[in-house]
């Protein structure tokens, strides 16, 4: 994935725990669980922010420890075991946060050498585990969420290490959501009232924040644009990105390339994550010229990061950057077809896509005189997903509002697609096209989805349980 056009980098508060009263009695300790400590915290990504809450042996250092993470309004808590600890060391550290902590049980030592192991060597290199059922019994009557990884650090554990980089990657998803805000431009599709949503709601439960905008204000959103450098290395950025019906010109593209820089300048301007848009006016005049290149000019935003969803769907749009987020690859979907002979779904969309998903062939661009479902013609865009796994993404809410994630995973298969111009994946699940679409249909979720390239379901799980929801598997 191209760099961001907005940043964001996930705050991970980290900290340690051991049992004070070792110490004085096995002084050899204390060097032995700062070294380990150290090397912890450098197993984490440097995607991630360390709020370091050090090593913790007393209910002071612990609420000291706590006292750090609030003021940095931390995403997520790695906890690292170093020896057996009581849970007042854990407690007051996480007692005011609202986010998960994955306690990490990690032994120094692959195995003990029974006949020349004493108790400070048993304590301090063989013994994390003794206190991993405490923490969790009393997370659970704190009401905290919680995970657990256990592994060794004697000759590396690649296993640990791709847990912690997951969470890193879940907890991303929180900060993007918390520090950016989700354009809407117009309103939904009218009458898709499962796409429709409380915006207020939104904020409480998911801490994305909408920013409301009108066509107009949008349609002069050029106009200010005259550095010519800047649109010319634009327009040629869009034809490296795609291939364009009948060539593409520096001239072609001239106009396009000047409102994705104007649409990069707003992005950047009004701190936006995500985009949902949808036009449904006369499209004549600047309007007209406008509505005819938002396709291929919030692709060019979706390849940098900013997810930009259709039909004004913004329950899509987090899906798509949640998936962009912790895969590189997040493309607006919708079931298509059934291939009953071949026993596969068709899947896709047109509209707005993502390069980056685009491996088995480079984008496609051509105008058409007339879009299915709504006002005037323009370009239309095709992307083109690899054959192989493939992950989708829908999120949904209930009759309280509360939001739910409905996940699959599946294998693209290569075959026929359709050829009017919209993208389309050729995707068999374990449980036969008829019984994915039952069961996904069942689960309740909006007619869009996001896909991406590989299998994320786990780390989907992980960004769900940050976001305390509930998720529908329905296939993997």
């Amino acid at each position: 994935m191209n760099k961001p056009l907005v940043e964001t980098k996930a705050r991970v508060g980290v900290f340690s725990i051991a049992l004070g009263a070792y110490l004085p009695q096995f002084p050899q300790l204390v060097p032995e669980f700062e070294d380990q400590y150290e090397a912890f915290k450098k197993t984490l990504p440097d995607t991630v922010d360390i709020i370091d809450g050090g090593m913790v042996t007393t209910k002071e250092q612990s609420m000291a420890a706590g006292d750090k993470f609030r003021a940095a309004d931390v995403d997520l808590v790695i906890l690292q075991l170093l020896t057996y600890a009581t849970s007042y060391n854990m407690l007051p550290a996480i007692r005011d946060l609202d986010v998960p902590v994955v306690l990490v049980n990690v032994q120094k030592k692959k195995a003990p050498d029974y006949a020349n192991t004493d108790t400070p060597t048993w304590l301090g290199e063989l013994y994390a585990c003794g206190a991993v059922g405490e923490m969790v019994a009393d997370l659970e009557r704190a009401g905290k969420r919680h995970a657990v990884i256990t592994g060794v650090v004697e000759g590396g554990d690649p296993i640990v290490q791709a847990e912690i980089e997951d969470w890193c990657k879940a907890a991303q998803v929180r900060r993007r959501f918390r520090d950016t805000n989700i354009a809407q431009i117009g309103r939904p599709y009218p009458g898709m009232m499962d796409l429709y949503i409380d915006e207020t709601n939104l904020y409480h439960r998911m801490w994305l924040y909408t920013k409301q905008f009108d066509w107009e204000k949008m349609w002069a959103i050029a106009d200010n644009i005259t550095d010519e450098e800047a649109i010319r290395t634009k327009a040629q950025d869009i034809l490296d990105t795609f291939d364009i019906e009948g060539g593409g010109t520096i001239e072609k593209v001239w106009d396009m390339a000047k409102y994705v820089v104007a649409f990069e300048q707003w992005v950047k301007d009004e701190h936006l994550g995500l985009v949902a848009s949808h036009y449904d006016g006369f499209s004549q005049g600047i309007a007209g010229k406008l509505d005819s290149m938002l396709i291929p000019a919030f692709s060019m935003l979706i390849k940098q990061g900013t997810a930009c969803a259709v039909e004004g769907d913004i329950k899509v749009a987090m899906a798509m950057s949640i998936l962009k987020t912790i895969s590189g690859t997040g493309q607006l979907s919708e079931m298509y077809s059934i291939d009953f002979d071949k026993d596969i779904c068709i899947i896709g969309h047109s509209g707005s896509g993502d390069a980056d998903i685009s491996q088995a062939k480079k984008p496609t661009m051509k105008i058409v005189p007339v879009f299915h479902g709504k006002t005037g013609g323009g370009y239309l865009t095709q992307f083109y997903p690899p054959v192989g796994d493939v992950t989708y993404l829908g999120i949904t809410q209930d009759k309280d509002g509360h939001f739910k994630f409905v996940v699959a995973e599946g294998v693209n298969e290569d075959g026929p697609i359709f050829t009017f111009g919209d993208t389309n994946m050729r995707t068999r699940f374990t449980c036969g096209a008829r019984e994915f679409v039952n069961r996904w249909s069942e689960a309740g979720p909006t007619h869009h989805m996001a896909a991406a390239v590989g299998r994320h379901i786990d780390t989907i799980l992980k960004v769900a349980k940050i976001f305390n929801v509930p998720v529908d598997i329905i296939t993997r």
